[in-house]
């Protein structure tokens, strides 16, 4: 009985391998596409509801595991030589998950880098095209004498 909660916690783990892998996927979509020169803000978004998503899945899993794993814990404390082989494949894929997870990690910071970038590189180009929008219109009232004080004193000896 003990040993199909075991291979559900090895499932559950390829899963979360799976999962991470196709975050990962997305990541370098994202990264992709702020490196190029104009990038597709719809696109983003799809790629950013799409990884919460996954990100949902890979909460589920996590819960999943947890509790299946705290509700096994003392029976493999005290049978750890009975199912020692199949504690040994879920080591390993415990050892995998944690790597992926930390290379996610550090896509997710570089994209975040990327992102700051290209939203700093926006902000100053609104703020540019707002100075050249003012010195046009300041220009154009200009031109049009709308700048030009009348004069105010009236000659009364006509």
């Amino acid at each position: 009985m003990k040993e199909s909660y075991l291979d559900i916690l090895e499932q559950s783990l390829v899963e979360k391998l799976n999962v991470l892998e196709r975050i990962q996927d997305y990541n370098v979509r994202q990264e992709t596409l702020f490196r190029a020169e104009q990038p597709e803000l719809a696109l983003f978004d799809n790629y950013v509801e799409e990884k919460g998503e996954l990100i949902r899945q890979l909460t589920k899993l996590d819960e999943g595991f947890e509790t299946l794993y705290s509700s096994l814990a003392e029976e493999l404390k005290d049978n750890r030589h009975k199912y020692a082989e199949q504690i040994k494949r879920l080591q390993g894929l415990i050892t995998q998950v944690v790597e992926k997870g930390v290379e996610v990690e550090a896509q997710e910071q570089r994209n975040k880098k990327l992102v700051e970038a290209f939203f700093s590189r926006e902000r100053r180009g609104i703020r540019d095209g707002r100075v050249h929008s003012r010195a046009a219109y300041d220009y154009y009232k200009n031109m049009n004498n709308t700048n030009v004080v009348q004069p105010q004193f009236l000659d009364s000896k006509k």
